[in-house]
């Protein structure tokens, strides 16, 4: 699984609207005895390259943010 798969396939689980977020996707990927945190990057990436396709959008507290900084959450376009 590519970290684009685990943040799209978290997303098409979940309710129209709802968000996931970033942590959720590097669990995913490290799988259940894996070192989520170790996926982090890959996962700040793909969040990255995904945005920027216009896949996904990204916010915190409800608000749309156009770019990752800080902490945020993932939700489909």
């Amino acid at each position: 699984m590519t970290p684009e798969d685990a943040i799209l396939t978290l997303l098409a689980e979940r309710a129209e609207g709802a968000t996931i977020c970033p942590s959720e996707a590097a669990r995913r990927l490290a799988g259940p005895q894996g070192d989520w945190r170790a996926e982090m990057d890959a996962i700040h990436t793909a969040t990255d390259q995904l945005a920027e396709a216009g896949a996904i959008t990204l916010s915190w507290k409800g608000a749309a943010i156009q770019k990752r900084r800080g902490p945020y959450r993932i939700a489909r376009r």
